[in-house]
């Protein structure tokens, strides 16, 4: 049986899709989009870098596109909900970062910005111990395909003004609001 088992895992072996499903927020549409087990998108349909964000993830995930749902998705939509309600300040889904190593790095330190604060790119930039890179890091952020769940909505100008999301800065408004942010 096992022997079966793993000739037809040989055969069926093709590359998975990324599975993408709509949602609709509050502040406006999104597609989240899910690999293994793994959310790997959680963008604004409203933003100016969709297909560019599309073809890096199909390069470096060397896969396409598939309309569908996922585990992860279903998960991803469960907690979004709980968000917008204000019943959720974390997420648990697990996360699928596709961009350089750099942006990586500055993704993952979005997600030490807590629920109900911000800080300005230089602010970040200080966090990743290179206060002069403000303009790389403001691109890394400006590159996130995982929006809410990897916080950029979080990160403001230096002056505390409302500074460019993809989702535009309504949302951003909407989701700092949201979370509690004083805006001036």
């Amino acid at each position: 049986m096992l022997k079966f088992a793993i000739l037809h895992f040989c055969y069926t072996n093709t590359p998975m899709s990324i599975i993408l499903h709509p949602y609709s927020a509050p502040c406006g549409d999104m597609m989240l989009g899910s690999l293994d087990g793994r959310l790997c998108l959680c963008e604004w349909l409203s933003g100016k870098s969709t297909d560019r964000l599309h073809r890096r993830l199909s390069r470096e995930l060397r896969t396409d596109f598939a309309d569908g749902t996922s585990e992860v998705i279903e998960m991803a939509a469960r907690q979004l909900d709980e968000y917008f309600r204000g019943e959720r300040r974390e997420f648990t889904v697990p996360l699928l970062f596709v961009g350089t190593e750099f942006q990586k790095k500055v993704w993952d330190s979005l997600m030490t910005i807590h629920y109900g604060t911000t800080l300005s790119y230089l602010e970040l930039a200080g966090r990743l111990d290179i206060p002069s890179a403000v303009r790389a890091v403001a691109n890394a952020n400006g590159a996130n395909g995982i929006s809410i769940f990897a916080p950029c909505h979080r990160v403001i100008g230096s002056d505390h003004t409302l500074t460019g999301y993809a989702g535009g800065l309504d949302a951003k408004r909407y989701l700092l609001t949201l979370e509690g942010v004083s805006l001036s």
